[in-house]
């Protein structure tokens, strides 16, 4: 991605029903976004548990995209154990580096994680035969031979069917997957483990970090997040409820919990209150591309933090820092909870992350120039939107950036709110 004017970015297309918020069905959600590497494809996951996969229209001018296909990637289901069930609900979408004319890419519910293989099939039909010579088969001996039916192809589909299914390794709610370097390994994280997979085994995994105490009562931290490097594959970070993030090493130990660097931050015994450990809890940890910094997101401030400084972060940007004096409202409507997810432009120069209202912010790295954009029906009006900076939000009205991505060789930005996806994009 090149950096482009700041202040250029516009509103370039919107996929979904675009009717009134009381209409929305539960199922349309959507609750993941996820550009591939070469930004030409857009995944999309919901909450009823489909997948639906975008590609870039290359015959129209800018950077729009046209409807690729779609599919049931997760269904619900009943632990019959333990008496809970498992929501269909898709919690991440993870493209895995394309090898030949297929798409592979791994999608996770709470507790499953499978590999879709998506790919151009040609349906074949019979264009000739015997019975189309008239051949009946009397016997007379006068009918001309049998010959082999002859086959052309009919028509083109995208089929996605299910390579593998990686199932029973996680007593909690996965959160995070990532796809290692090497193109052969991945991760999951859940509230308590981090897994290492290998792609083409899926009876087996490695536990690498577990922080489960003996006794329960114990518990002070979960797992919130966690990544691979983008360039050393034997690197991972994981971040937790405590506002630390881990990087760690697997070629130290098989078992990571000796983490080799720890990013925290100090806090200041003067603004300590009840609430600090809540809005400390990291709810995102993205690497830039080059792997030398790294971007966090709590509930009040996106934080980005150079590798080799643990210390403390290369720079904190606070996000709306109006809600500060109101963190008694946001506890008792549990808003204090929500997570926003954050990510890194392509060449590493931007930075983005949501906020409510269905408001999201680019902010420069290197300067001082804050972008506020609305991903709602005013975009299709191409007004320049301030941040609704004035109030605090309800349990309705602060609807939230459910997720967000940037395109990493192209200048295009995906956010879903609600039941829409929509495109911001530089490209004129």
């Amino acid at each position: 991605m090149e950096a482009g004017d700041p202040n250029s970015w516009r509103f370039a297309q919107c996929f979904g029903d675009k009717g009134d918020v009381d209409d929305i069905t539960e199922a349309d959600i959507i609750s993941t976004v996820e550009f591939d590497h070469t930004g030409d494809y857009l995944a999309t996951g919901d909450k009823g548990g489909r997948v639906v996969l975008f590609e870039r229209n290359e015959q129209k001018r800018g950077c729009e995209y046209k409807f690729y296909t779609e599919f049931q990637s997760h269904e619900p289901e009943f632990d019959y154990l333990k008496s809970l069930e498992i929501e269909e609900k898709i919690n991440r979408i993870k493209w895995c580096k394309r090898q030949n004319a297929a798409h592979f890419l791994l999608s996770t519910n709470d507790k499953t994680i499978k590999l879709w293989k998506v790919f151009d099939k040609q349906i074949k039909v019979v264009a000739e035969n015997n019975h189309s010579d008239g051949y009946t088969g009397s016997g007379n001996g006068s009918q001309p031979p049998l010959r082999l039916p002859r086959m052309t192809t009919h028509d083109s589909i995208t089929a996605a069917v299910p390579r593998k299914v990686y199932a029973n390794a996680h007593a909690y709610h996965i959160n995070s997957i990532s796809v290692n370097s090497d193109g052969e390994t991945y991760i999951s994280a859940d509230d308590l483990r981090v897994n290492l997979w290998n792609l083409n085994i899926s009876d087996q995994s490695f536990n690498i970090v577990d922080i489960k105490p003996v006794n329960m009562e114990e518990l002070t931290e979960v797992i919130t997040a966690a990544e691979f490097h983008p360039i050393h594959c034997n690197l991972f970070m994981y971040s937790s409820s405590k506002g630390t993030i881990k990087l760690a090493d697997m070629r130290d130990s098989a078992l990571c919990d000796q983490h080799s660097k720890q990013f925290e931050e100090e806090e200041d015994p003067t603004q300590k209150s009840f609430f600090s450990e809540i809005i400390s809890s990291i709810s995102d940890v993205k690497f830039s591309r080059d792997g030398r910094y790294i971007l966090s997101r709590d509930y009040l401030t996106l934080k980005i933090w150079d590798i080799n400084m643990e210390n403390k972060p290369v720079k904190t940007i606070n996000i709306h820092d109006h809600l500060r004096q109101k963190l008694c409202d946001l506890y008792e409507n549990d808003c204090i909870f929500d997570k926003f997810e954050c990510t890194f432009s392509g060449d590493g120069s931007q930075v983005l992350t949501g906020s409510y209202h269905n408001y999201f912010r680019i902010y420069d790295v290197n300067g001082d120039n804050d972008v506020v954009l609305q991903a709602d029906k005013s975009a299709f009006k191409a007004k320049k939107i301030g941040g609704a900076r004035g109030k605090a939000p309800g349990k309705k009205e602060g609807m939230q950036t459910e997720g967000i991505d940037f395109a990493k060789k192209i200048n295009t930005i995906a956010i879903a709110a609600t039941n829409n996806l929509f495109l911001y994009s530089t490209l004129s």
